[in-house]
């Protein structure tokens, strides 16, 4: 399917998407950093600019629209979260395009704590609203570890359905993981996802394998635990607006945080994407994408779907 992609990053979910067999025709993002790394590895496609600045009408139509909308007004981490934070109001310009271009589907991502932000009140008005606008919608709560992805992850995922199609939801959630006989597999460990790795302090060719001298100090806080190399990572984290140091998961030789490679790898990006901007930053593009792996299993649905009502 053809898709427009809004709040792109650096690409994790149009890479899955491209991957599973979809064209992704347009994409935009306010950030430059992230920006420059989705030109430099999946196209030129991508603009960079603020999304308030551009003209609805002037966008392709497509099959689908997909977006994580900035999601750090929503999240539990921020304990000054509201309803009326600025970032949240992004979601609105989402949902002009999806309302004004009428895409078949659209897809958004986002945090668990969009979920409970007013106690509930706001995730049942972005459902109502997406309603009114046409389309049939839903949402589930997805562990990333549930899907093959080396990290512990909760993402909401919201679908969008338009109302013409069918009468029913016809998307399907991928399936978690399943072992033989239907056995729930094993949840990928860190150290199967990243040990193949050199040391990032001995001369070596991988890219982007470099990390943060932030000292490590293990506290029950968030960034500051220690991690078990026999399970999923921790949550990749970002520091969305840009501002303040470098959030980066621990290794778990306990020594060092992990290098941006080994960030990247947990969140399935392949070893040749290479990022663009200083530290910071790609830590940050990495923390704010979705996982490849996943995005790609959302693709092949999308696939199935168009080969279904061709």
């Amino acid at each position: 399917m053809t898709i427009l992609s809004l709040f792109s990053g650096a690409g994790g979910l149009d890479l899955g998407l491209i991957t599973s067999g979809n064209k992704v025709v347009w994409a935009n993002d306010i950030d430059e950093n992230a920006a420059a790394t989705y030109r430099k590895n999946i196209g030129s496609h991508i603009i960079c600019a603020d999304i308030k600045e551009i003209c609805i009408a002037d966008l392709p139509v497509t099959d689908v629209v997909v977006g994580g909308f900035p999601c750090q007004g929503f999240s539990m981490a921020n304990m000054l979260r509201s309803a009326d934070d600025e970032r949240n109001k992004l979601y609105k310009h989402y949902y002009q395009v999806i309302k004004q271009k009428q895409p078949k589907y659209f897809i958004a991502e986002n945090v668990k704590g969009i979920l409970s932000l007013d106690s509930g009140k706001v995730i049942k008005k972005i459902m109502a609203e997406f309603s009114e606008a046409g389309y049939n919608t839903t949402y589930k709560l997805c562990n990333m570890a549930d899907f093959g992805i080396p990290q512990n992850r909760q993402r909401v995922i919201i679908i969008g359905q338009r109302k013409d199609i069918d009468g029913m939801m016809v998307f399907q959630f991928p399936k978690k993981t399943n072992g033989k006989d239907g056995m729930p597999k094993a949840w990928v460990s860190i150290r199967e996802a990243i040990g193949h790795f050199p040391d990032p302090d001995n001369e070596n060719n991988m890219l982007n394998h470099v990390y943060s001298s932030y000292k490590v100090e293990f506290r029950n806080f968030t960034g500051h635990r220690q991690t078990d190399p026999d399970k999923p990572s921790p949550t990749i984290l970002a520091r969305g607006n840009g501002k303040g140091g470098v959030c980066a998961i621990p290794h778990y030789n306990g020594k060092r945080r992990l290098t941006i490679r080994e960030s990247a790898a947990i969140q399935t990006f392949p070893e040749d994407f290479e990022f663009v901007g200083k530290m910071n930053s790609c830590y940050r593009q990495i923390g704010n994408a979705v996982p490849v792996k996943f995005a790609s299993l959302l693709g092949k649905e999308l696939i199935r779907l168009e080969k279904l009502y061709i």
